[in-house]
């Protein structure tokens, strides 16, 4: 019988995958989900340094990584680390004992994403009640307006019912740990 450990024998399994992956087929499926977010809205290189780090197994990586991993600029890799940290998706830490930040996905980036989106939503709906005041709730514009709040305001109260359930049902689940990442 092995003396190795349960933790040493998935640990080894982890890196005996990370090897027979194909390079290729990962740069394929960054560009793929990186294409979808853009689409959806997220400026192109951020979604690309996202998908990077949502597909590394620590999800985290320094700024000369993610620029070889994406074949783009130092410069390119900045402006889509601000954004993405300005949307709090991404956090930046500093490597021990060196001068190099890090990027790093935070923890359960979905579940953070979404969540944070309700402060978002109750800004804009207090200021869309705001401009349907000013424009007159029965005119058209108003009322288009009120409208809109009363959808913002109703998407946040889903929202938060929404994230509760995700939450019991995430306890259901059987997936494997990430071990080493503290992402997705």
């Amino acid at each position: 019988m092995s003396s190795e450990t349960a933790d040493t024998r998935e640990a080894n399994a982890a890196a005996q995958g990370r090897e027979a992956r194909d390079a290729e087929a990962v740069a394929r499926f960054v560009e793929r989900f990186a294409s979808e977010m853009t689409e959806a809205g997220m400026q192109r290189m951020a979604s690309r340094v996202f998908a990077a780090l949502l597909a590394d197994d620590d999800a985290s990586m320094t700024s000369a990584e993610l620029a070889l991993a994406l074949q783009i600029s130092p410069a390119a890799v900045s402006g889509a680390i601000n954004y993405l940290t300005q949307v709090s998706m991404v956090g930046r830490e500093r490597d021990p004992g060196s001068r190099r930040d890090r990027y790093r996905l935070h923890n359960e980036i979905w579940y953070t994403t979404f969540a944070s989106r309700d402060r978002v939503l109750t800004r804009w709906e207090n200021t869309l009640r705001d401009g349907a005041r000013t424009l007159g709730e029965h005119t058209p514009a108003g009322a288009r307006i009120a409208e809109t709040a009363a959808f913002f305001e109703f998407m946040q109260s889903e929202l938060g019912a929404m994230m509760d359930r995700w939450e019991e049902h995430r306890k259901t689940l059987d997936l494997p740990t990430a071990e080493g990442s503290r992402g997705a």
